[in-house]
């Protein structure tokens, strides 16, 4: 069970910047403590809340960082602006 990939959609960017929200794609098997434990492990940085959304047979996992964190640091990092 992994993270897929982070969603590069209008959408994603307008949460990124407003809400300081990223979305992932993440494996339909994966439940929200274990997203949470790999966002933190694997990015360094602390998650507030996670929202799952299932749509198409694919499984969206809207992010929301702690305040510490901005949102726009790691889409940086992970070269989606």
């Amino acid at each position: 069970m992994t993270i897929i990939k982070p969603v590069t959609s209008e959408k994603a960017i307008k949460l990124i910047e407003a809400e300081n929200t990223i979305i992932f794609c993440v494996d339909k098997r994966m439940k929200r403590p274990d997203i949470k434990k790999e966002i933190e492990e694997i990015f360094k940085v602390k998650v507030e809340n996670i929202n799952v959304m299932i749509r198409q047979n694919k499984k969206f996992a809207y992010v929301k960082l702690k305040k510490e964190n901005p949102a726009i640091d790691l889409a940086t990092k992970l070269g989606m602006i």
